[in-house]
């Protein structure tokens, strides 16, 4: 069993606010879960004692990087945001985790109505189940976990998937 854990940018409106919207899945086995999160724990909490960055401020890196709020009232340095950002892609390589991102350009799309999130999370779930190794274990599945604001759509996206596309990948 694999957890994957989704999380998105941008606006999935069309048109919307933002040019792109990228849909990011971030999944592992089930037996390496504990050990990441403590990996994680472990690093915000150094990020709290060397730069005094809040335990439970997310990182988003275009508004630390541009010292915008909320991060300015902590009068983090110029180089040690920088340093931040670094440390966080250090920690990203270490964890035993794989990485998906699909990323739609709105600007390329033609019709009103088309359905970024859907057809993002489509790609995604393609991608995914795409690597799992079926083959040494043909039960093997994942779970998704996301935000409580994309559960319906992503519900309802994943369930036609499963009625309407099963095709095995190998």
């Amino acid at each position: 069993m694999r957890i994957a854990y989704y999380d998105e940018a941008g606006d999935d409106g069309v048109p919307g606010s933002s040019p792109l919207f990228v849909l990011g899945a971030m999944y592992m086995h089930y037996l390496h879960w504990q050990g990441n999160f403590k990996r994680i724990q472990d690093f915000r909490s150094h990020l709290k004692q060397r730069y005094g960055f809040p335990i439970k401020l997310e990182v988003h890196s275009k508004e630390l990087l541009l010292n915008k709020n909320p991060y300015r009232p902590y009068g983090i340095s110029d180089d040690d945001r920088v340093a931040i950002i670094g440390e966080c892609c250090d920690l990203i390589a270490s964890l035993d985790v794989r990485i998906v991102n699909v990323a739609i350009i709105k600007s390329r799309i033609q019709s009103a109505d088309y359905p970024v999130l859907d057809k993002a999370l489509t790609y995604s779930v393609q991608r995914i189940e795409n690597d799992l190794n079926v083959d040494m274990d043909p039960r093997e599945r994942f779970m998704i976990i996301t935000d409580h604001g994309r559960v319906g759509k992503m519900t309802s996206t994943t369930r036609r998937i499963q009625r309407i596309n099963y095709i095995p990948s190998k």
